[in-house]
């Protein structure tokens, strides 16, 4: 059929093929959505901002292209334009997907708010308004009178939402675990393709065009598959890379000596010595000796946050008995294939820190929260609801040890403010360690705090040893007229911390841009 046919005369096929279109369309629409946040999180991070901003994108991208497509399909219901126009937008996500990181490192620059907003809207806009022409403009074609509008509205908008649904669920429980997300992003855009080929090569006779859109949708979008898995690393060598529900895991290995970095979405995790075996990062020791500082002796140790599993490792080699608690089973291999993990000699679970505090019997001399999302801590570990529930699986005499990023100074103190405000509503000692680098390390316990030996520095690589003393010698107190009680209510540490995260993850991306 040609499609300058009349529209009242659509074959079944056809017809058939345009609701296939219409959740095929939907489920694109959320696979970008959903992506694209995730592929802004290396340069832009993973707060409310970046969140705040694809999806205000999104839903004005929509709005725009329900627009559009409804006048468009009212000028000329010519169904060759809906599809050359689906090609437009493969061909866009392709050239987003290749300019992502050059896009994003100039948005990085920009206030939080505003970078975020600017890439989004430039690199996903017009894609998502493409698409979304999809809907009004079958429509048009499909009802050819008054009296079926409805139902076809109906069922159209049926089949896209259930599109959706699918495609929210397949990119969020198995692409991006499985996938790395610019495969995930051209192979998005190749289906689309595809859905515009089969309706030019069977229902019309313009394939000219199509078949050259084609061409080069598939083109650069295995140029940009290629190009993605290459290291970009100077002097150094990948050794791993991978994604993940929390982001894109890499190893990298120095070419000159024996370092080993793990990274997430860009941000440095961990450090290691390939050689001796043991962390190069001072938190891990930081970590373990405060625990030993303020505890008479550690028999039991829960370790919310694994990482690579430096710390309950070290605990279990003084004979600890560990629970783990770690979120993103993605990490759990990579740990014990490059930094001696050895998940068998501890119970390990996999999940959620607070649904293992809810379930646990066990009662612990030493609990580490050690939990981060890209570069800052998830916001429903550090409430007095939070505390609470660690508290009551806490020894009477037992010591909760913190790692974060905070600042002290005027006007950035919110979160250490909170933090420290929200530690003494539920306990009775509280005390603030601080390296000075941003680097701090929170100490509570259901009873006084006070130290019972001294630091032990035995095995401590000597390039943290002077950092490490200085961190134990050195106990602050942050205002607390700056901050405010955090609570599973009211938690607003994403808004008012942004400005410090924010210049952690600009000083990360710009030693990415370099390497």
């Amino acid at each position: 059929m040609n499609s300058s046919a009349p529209q009242d005369g659509l074959s079944r096929g056809l017809r058939r093929y345009l609701f296939f279109t219409a959740a095929t369309t939907g489920a694109a629409i959320m696979i970008v959505e959903i992506l694209g946040a995730k592929m802004l999180a290396p340069y832009l991070g993973t707060s409310h901002f970046v969140w705040t901003a694809q999806i205000g994108v999104a839903m004005a991208s929509l709005a725009f292209g329900y627009y559009l497509g409804g006048r468009w399909a009212d000028s000329r219901p010519d169904l060759g334009k809906l599809y050359g126009a689906i090609i437009v937008a493969a061909l866009y996500l392709v050239a987003a997907t290749l300019g992502i990181r050059s896009i994003a490192n100039l948005c990085v620059d920009l206030p939080l708010p505003v970078g975020s907003l600017l890439a989004s809207a430039f690199l996903f806009f017009i894609p998502l308004a493409l698409l979304a022409m999809t809907g009004p403009f079958l429509i048009r074609v499909i009802t050819s009178q008054l009296q079926g509008i409805g139902g076809n509205v109906g069922r159209l908008s049926a089949v896209s939402t259930v599109g959706s649904f699918l495609g929210t669920g397949l990119i969020g429980y198995a692409l991006i675990p499985l996938l790395p997300n610019t495969v995930t992003m051209m192979s998005t855009a190749g289906v689309l393709t595809l859905i515009s080929l089969v309706y030019f090569t069977v229902w019309s006779s313009s394939k000219a065009k199509a078949v050259g859109g084609a061409v080069l949708v598939f083109g650069l979008g295995a140029y940009g598959i290629i190009d993605s898995q290459r290291s970009s690393f100077v002097g150094w060598v990948e050794v791993f890379r991978g994604n993940s529900s929390f982001g894109q895991i890499q190893v990298i290995d120095a070419k000159l000596d024996d370092r080993r970095y793990y990274l997430n979405d860009f941000l440095t995790q961990n450090t290691y010595d390939r050689e001796k075996k043991q962390s190069l990062s001072l938190f891990t020791y930081a970590l373990q000796g405060l625990g030993k500082v303020y505890t008479d002796r550690i028999e039991s140790a829960l370790c919310i946050g694994v990482g690579v599993g430096i710390v309950p490792m070290n605990l279990v080699k003084e004979g600890v008995r560990v629970d783990a608690v770690e979120i993103n089973p993605a990490i759990v291999p990579v740990a014990e294939k490059f930094f001696g993990f050895e998940p068998a000699k501890m119970n390990l679970v996999v999940g959620d820190g607070r649904q293992f505090l809810h379930r646990t019997k066990n009662r612990y001399e030493l609990v580490v929260l050690d939990a981060f999302l890209g570069d800052s801590s998830p916001a429903h570990l550090m409430t007095r609801e939070a505390f609470s529930e660690m508290k009551a699986v806490m020894q009477p005499a037992g010591v909760l040890v913190i790692n974060c990023f905070g600042d002290r100074s005027p006007g950035r103190d919110f979160f250490a403010a909170s933090l420290e405000k929200t530690l003494r509503s539920v306990f009775t000692g509280v005390r603030l360690h601080e390296t000075g680098n941003g680097n701090m390390f929170f100490v509570a316990s259901p009873s006084e705090l006070t130290p019972k030996r001294a630091l032990d520095l035995a095995g401590t690589p000597d390039s943290i040893a002077d950092q490490l003393r200085g961190l134990f010698q050195g106990v602050f107190e942050a205002n607390p007229l700056s901050g405010i009680v955090l609570t599973d209510d009211f938690n607003p540490v994403d808004f008012h911390d942004a400005p410090n995260r924010e210049r952690i993850r600009r000083q990360l991306a710009t030693m990415v841009r370099r390497l």
